[in-house]
């Protein structure tokens, strides 16, 4: 080996022992965390507004709809806002009006050039929401929700004394390839920020998930509401880390059978819209940001292909290959707890961690990149400021 080469695979080395640290101490510091439990005939005295953003969700919407449907009083009212559909959604949910007068069909008037659509949506449903609320909970038309979800959250809320919090929801994916690539990107989260079941103030840790976020009304309108995050490609992170900087907890946490979610049609699906917000890169980026990813290269996914090289050529008995032995084993070890996260696991998403390299690489990529698609409109990080 030349000693350029030599150099480099030292400082590779010596990355991967101080990064393979932080991430140990995370996971072991996050482990055993609370989780929203169901609670059959709990009533909460507090009201609630659901906020259901929507842009061509007719396929999916329904089975969200008549999740919400089943939720109890605490639900003063549920917006279904449109920002422009163009394939039937409004008239599924007008249809769905007329079962409960709970629910109302809004439409936002078109998003200015950049901004994301979704929380453009959600601002002005909170614009129509009912000020008597106490509690906002935005919810994706993806998600399907069980009955008893509001008032399980509003009593875990409570409970952990959190002004937000949100759901890892559980997931249905579509099928064996899909199955190769989403387990993957989530195994991403997990290297970054841990294991979902605390609450926190500080930006760098906070975790948040869009498709189900429950959040104070008041807190939310004390720190500007939805327009603060209009800027963002990661709208619901970015609106976390803003509530974590005024001071206020936001709890990230698992939900036993409350809520799944159907997010993707395949993994062709799942690479390119998952990676346009899986980075999280926002006005709160800087350093950690970027740590974040070294780990996910260097810590989840080389220590695979790098031992497999090393084997090849007689250097596995070392140290590194050793270390990087123990390295994959975590990664088994996240494989494993990451399972309860899917109601369906194909065999393939047992040998879904030959799929990290691409996705640490794709996750990269989308860091770097300023302007997404969504639904064939374009999101340019920090357009609005």
């Amino acid at each position: 080996m030349s000693r350029l080469l030599r150099a480099l695979a030292l400082a590779v080395f010596g990355m991967q022992i101080v990064l393979g640290a932080r991430v140990f101490i995370r996971m072991a510091g996050t482990a055993g965390g609370t989780r929203v439990k169901p609670a059959a005939g709990i009533r909460v005295g507090d009201r609630v507004t659901i906020i259901v953003p929507v842009l061509d969700e007719r396929a999916r919407l329904a089975s969200c709809l008549d999740g919400l449907l089943t939720q109890g009083a605490e639900v003063a009212e549920i917006l279904v806002v449109d920002g422009g559909s163009t394939d039937g959604t409004p008239a599924l949910a007008a249809s769905y009006a007329t079962r409960d007068p709970r629910l109302h069909l809004l439409f936002s008037p078109p998003p200015s050039s950049g901004s994301n659509g979704k929380a453009h949506n959600l601002g002005y449903g909170i614009a129509q929401a009912d000020p008597r609320s106490t509690w906002v909970l935005t919810i994706d038309a993806d998600v399907r929700p069980a009955p008893g979800l509001v008032a399980a959250l509003v009593a875990h809320a409570r409970q952990e004394d959190v002004d937000a919090l949100s759901v890892a929801t559980q997931q249905r994916l579509s099928g064996a390839a899909e199955a190769l690539v989403h387990p993957s990107m989530l195994a991403t989260l997990v290297y970054r920020f841990g294991i979902p079941g605390h609450a926190t103030n500080d930006p760098v840790a906070v975790q948040a998930n869009g498709q189900c976020f429950l959040i104070r009304r008041d807190a939310l309108l004390d720190i500007g509401g939805f327009r603060e995050v209009l800027d963002s490609v990661c709208e619901d992170v970015t609106l976390a880390r803003i509530l974590a900087t005024s001071g206020r907890r936001v709890g990230f946490y698992e939900a036993d059978g409350l809520v799944e979610v159907a997010m993707y049609a395949g993994a062709g699906d799942a690479w390119r819209n998952w990676l346009r917000s899986l980075p999280m890169r926002d006005r709160f980026w800087g350093i950690p940001g970027w740590l974040g990813l070294a780990e996910v290269l260097l810590v989840q996914a080389v220590p695979l292909p790098l031992t497999l090289a090393l084997v090849r050529q007689g250097g596995f008995p070392g140290f590194w290959g050793r270390f990087n032995l123990v390295l994959f084993a975590m990664r088994i070890g996240v494989l494993g707890g990451t399972s309860r996260a899917y109601q369906n696991r194909p065999w393939t998403y047992w040998v879904s961690p030959l799929c990290d390299l691409p996705v640490a690489l794709g996750v990269l990529l989308s860091a770097v990149r300023r302007t997404h698609t969504w639904r064939g409109r374009a999101i340019t990080r920090g357009a609005s400021r």
